[in-house]
């Protein structure tokens, strides 16, 4: 029970740090191009994963005797398994990358770019309800009626929240529908994990997976990155930057995944609430970003009908 209890504190850590990073990377966005701030935080990242996997597997072996083989629900799992890489779980791992770091991070820094970080939070926060209908697809959970309501009140909070943004101009609205689609990838790099997570470590499948991703983001992206003055950014913008790399890839990621191994995508799923409400605190403190009524009726039916895909069971 006390590596249960650990996971949940880790995981509203998380939530804070994903919810502050939203405001922290839209304020970089004021000096340096989004997509070029976004590859050079991805190689950072990657860099740092990929130290972390080679470093602990170089400690493991030279750690007298045989390795113990950590079960799957150990906290030791969540840094090192000695499990072989299969040519099936590379196969695996280039899929998440594609879709869970290239994709996934292509929208979300152009969406965050062009719209409000309460619209970007509110309609990132509908992912537990994306997981939950793409597990009941697969066979692996019963959709009820009560988590098909649930499910409605978040789209209808959506269109709430970002309905507005058809009269305010094509930009924001474009950056609204480049986040639903961040919605649907990131279900789909959360559930397509899970199988990995049986037998490999969250910080080498995340790694791994987010070295690959950076593989394909930086040459597509290296014309802006050439672009950028980077002599001439600020010291805001060097810390913006290497907090977003450090904190809301390397840790945020490794937590989630951790989670995700330990007590399943449901559950950790339901803490992603948490973030848009400390992204749209911190998006008025710092950004001076409206908060009017329409977008706090949208965040209650989007965060209710969230709860209400959660409940287990839910009726016929």
């Amino acid at each position: 029970m006390s590596h249960l209890k650990a996971i949940d504190a880790l995981l509203l850590l998380m939530a804070l740090i994903w919810g502050t990073n939203y405001s922290i990377v839209k304020s970089a966005f004021r000096e340096i191009d989004p997509q070029a701030f976004n590859a050079v935080r991805m190689t950072i990242g990657s860099c740092v994963f990929l130290g972390l996997i080679v470093g602990i597997r170089r400690l493991r072996l030279a750690q007298a005797g045989e390795p113990p083989r950590d079960g799957a629900g150990s906290i030791a799992s969540i840094f090192h398994t000695p499990a072989p890489l299969t040519r099936r779980d590379w196969i695996s791992l280039a899929g998440l990358g594609v879709i869970g770091h290239f994709t996934y991070q292509y929208l979300f820094i152009g969406g965050l770019a062009r719209t409000s970080v309460a619209n970007s939070s509110l309609t990132l926060a509908a992912t537990p309800v994306a997981i939950a209908f793409l597990t009941a697809a697969l066979g692996q959970e019963r959709v009820s009626r009560v988590h098909w309501a649930g499910a409605a009140l978040s789209m209808l909070g959506i269109y709430i929240i970002v309905g507005r943004d058809v009269a305010l101009g094509e930009d924001a609205l474009t950056g609204d529908l480049m986040m639903l689609g961040a919605v649907c990838c990131w279900a789909i790099y959360t559930i397509g994990g899970r199988q990995l997570m049986t037998r490999h470590s969250s910080v080498g499948v995340t790694g791994l997976s987010m070295a690959i991703g950076t593989l394909i983001y930086v040459p597509v992206m290296s014309g802006r990155v050439r672009d950028v003055d980077w002599a001439g950014l600020s010291a805001g913008t060097w810390l913006a930057l290497v907090y977003s790399a450090l904190f809301a890839l390397v840790v945020a990621y490794t937590i989630w995944y951790a989670s995700v191994r330990l007590i399943g995508s449901a559950r950790t799923s339901v803490y992603s609430n948490v973030v848009p409400l400390v992204a749209m605190a911190t998006a008025v403190a710092f950004l001076g970003e409206p908060l009017g009524a329409s977008k706090i009726v949208g965040a209650c039916a989007v965060l209710v009908g969230v709860a209400l895909t959660r409940i287990p069971g839910g009726g016929s």
